[in-house]
């Protein structure tokens, strides 16, 4: 059984809203590169069974990767509490996506709120 969830337009904002982290690989069959980056992102899954990986096949949801820019796959994203804080395109190797997995798990979420509504054009109180 896969550890990975196909996201879609339809279970999209449920998925994000209802998880407070989310990885998100765009990809498409065709793709060698998003073939070959599959594996390591299925054993990533399996190893952090509190995280919600999820799958997007930019071929079955041109409007999903269209919404976030996806210029090239794969693409691998990170959502945590509802803000994109992390969106790479590129098959990574395993000890970078596990690496990259502990450093989302520790951002201050609050920090991050804070970083992004000065550069949406002054800090809010």
């Amino acid at each position: 059984m896969s550890s990975t969830v196909e996201l879609t337009k339809e279970n999209f904002d449920q998925m994000v809203s209802e998880n407070e982290f989310v990885l998100i690989d765009f990809w498409a069959e065709w793709c060698p590169p998003c073939r070959q980056f599959a594996p390591v992102y299925e054993k990533a899954a399996a190893d952090n069974p509190d995280l919600v990986f999820g799958k997007v096949d930019t071929e079955a949801q041109p409007e999903l990767a269209a919404a976030f820019e996806v210029q090239s796959i794969p693409t691998l994203m990170i959502i945590r509490d509802q803000v994109a804080v992390f969106a790479q395109p590129g098959a990574l190797p395993a000890p970078v996506l596990e690496d990259l997995i502990g450093q989302a798990r520790n951002l201050d979420m609050d920090e991050v709120r804070k970083s992004i509504a000065t550069q949406q054009g002054g800090a809010q109180k």
